[in-house]
């Protein structure tokens, strides 16, 4: 005769502490990765020193701060944790996929708000010379934004925008998945 109760099949603890542990321990990680800072317009400063000065700024060189990283990813916190939240009940549940695809998706909608952000702002307008510096080489928007400035307008940035130059630091901004140490 059988004892009622619960019956033990197979001890699925260590599967689950293997799950949370490979969770806990990736990290999204969006910016502009070592490996992919090179430029190659020959001055010597990577994407990733262009980007850090544009976030905070150089006081020195009268370079004005223009956030766009930190806001960028800000931007998609609310919707990033909606996505842990099911990826760590999917991981929980057996999905071993779920926490790789979940946090490629934090990373893909982290990536195109930096994005994103880079071209809306508000940013402060550039300098004066930084814009001549832009007709010269030929930049769409400049030579019209230095007459709407001469004509007596307020300097603007829809047709010079401060963090889209050549295009090279926005296609730099990424996503890469990291493992870390466990907590």
């Amino acid at each position: 005769m059988k004892k009622p109760g619960v019956t033990l099949t197979k001890d699925a603890l260590p599967g689950l502490q293997a799950r949370i542990k490979a969770l806990a321990t990736k990290r999204v990680m969006v910016g502009i990765p070592a490996e992919n800072a090179q430029r190659d317009d020959g001055s010597g400063a990577s994407n990733a020193l262009i980007g850090y000065v544009q976030e905070y700024g150089c006081p020195e060189k009268n370079i004005p701060p223009r956030p766009f990283l930190v806001p960028g990813v800000a931007s998609i916190r609310d919707d990033a944790v909606k996505v842990l939240r099911k990826v760590g009940v999917d991981s929980l549940e057996g999905n071993a996929a779920a926490a790789n695809n979940g946090l490629n998706e934090i990373g893909l909608r982290a990536e195109a708000a930096v994005k994103n952000k880079m071209d809306e702002g508000p940013f402060t307008p550039l300098a004066d010379a930084t814009v001549e510096a832009r007709a010269r080489r030929g930049r769409p928007g400049a030579a019209e934004e230095l007459a709407n400035r001469k004509d007596g307008q307020p300097a603007g940035t829809d047709l010079a925008q401060p963090l889209i130059d050549t295009g090279n630091l926005q296609q730099h901004i990424t996503y890469v998945i990291r493992t870390v140490k466990a907590p």
